[in-house]
């Protein structure tokens, strides 16, 4: 089957006075039409840089510089500028973490949905704006169109975040990517809004990108799960087998931090020593090597690739022969 969007060996850097320093490293990846996937890992590992080189968003002084991105028969890091701006919105949907910071302060909320519709869709000015009305009231905001008039610092945030998810839907894409979307809110407003993406991604039949740093709260949305350490994946895996079956030190380092209700309520959760390392300075062989109990000579000589966990789900792949070789024992 094929994939709709398919990344292969995807290079990120970013340029330095001393040289370019790498932030994204050969990452694969591959998502499904109709798939929920998420994309977890520490801050600066390289999650938001990757899905913002898709649409040419890469801050200025980083660039993509290597590997492909297939999506629609059309490979997204050669397409030009003016091609570039009619997959955002209209095929690519994005729904950015800060609302306050995303949404134009001095342009009504209603009017920058419609300015989204003429520029991706043709549309007239009013057909527009009555369409911004209707996807204002799809995403769950009461009294749609006196919403539509008010200005981004008169909604509160979780209305904001809708606003920033009615931009997202505009343009009815085929993947939306969902960049850390609940970050700013409190958690009884996070979860209306998670609710509301899972939703919408039914009735609109897109596939769905979440990057968080937050295990637990992708259990509950994802179909797979991609865990990138220091801009490489590491395991890539069905939701189930990270939860049942964590094959990579880093993986499970990551869930044995995660708070339970069987803990002791004084007990110090878990922590991974050391820290990730810098872009341009990856250690030789693995990158989670230096932190790795479970590390090996052959580990500082040889960056691991992504493969099948034996006896784990067919589609369950983990960038680590030392433990690949432990689950085949």
């Amino acid at each position: 089957m094929t994939a709709l969007l398919d990344i292969r060996g995807l290079t990120i850097d970013i340029a330095r006075d001393g040289g370019p320093a790498r932030v994204v490293d050969g990452i694969d990846l591959a998502i499904q039409q109709g798939e929920s996937v998420g994309i977890v890992g520490e801050s600066g590992c390289g999650k938001s840089l990757t899905m913002l080189s898709l649409v040419g968003l890469l801050p200025n002084r980083i660039r993509a510089t290597g590997g492909s991105a297939m999506f629609g028969g059309r490979d997204l890091l050669k397409l030009g500028p003016k091609e570039l701006r009619k997959v955002r919105g209209s095929e690519i949907g994005f729904i950015f973490q800060d609302p306050m910071t995303s949404l134009n302060p001095v342009i009504r909320v209603g009017d920058q949905i419609a300015e989204a519709l003429i520029w991706q869709k043709g549309l007239a000015k009013e057909a527009a704006q009555a369409r911004a009305v209707e996807l204002l009231e799809l995403v769950g905001i009461p009294g749609p169109a006196e919403r539509a008039r008010a200005w981004p610092h008169e909604l509160s945030g979780g209305m904001r975040q809708r606003v920033m998810i009615a931009m997202g839907l505009a343009g009815h894409p085929r993947l939306l990517i969902a960049d850390e979307p609940t970050t700013a809110l409190d958690v009884t407003i996070q979860a209306q809004i998670v609710d509301l993406v899972r939703e919408l991604k039914d009735k609109m039949q897109m596939a769905v990108v979440w990057i968080t740093h937050d295990l637990a709260l992708i259990a509950g949305l994802a179909d797979r799960i991609a865990v990138l350490y220091a801009g490489t994946v590491v395991e890539d895996a069905p939701v189930s087998a990270i939860f049942e079956r964590p094959t990579h030190p880093y993986t499970r380092g990551l869930l044995a931090s995660l708070p339970t209700l069987a803990g002791a309520a004084m007990e110090r959760l878990p922590s991974i020593g050391g820290t990730p390392p810098e872009p341009g300075r990856r250690p030789p062989g693995c990158p989670f090597a230096p932190r790795c109990a479970h590390a090996v000579a052959a580990c500082a000589e040889a960056v691991p690739r992504l493969a099948p966990v034996p006896g784990s789900d067919p589609r369950h792949r983990v960038a680590c022969p030392v433990m690949t070789e432990r689950a085949a024992a």
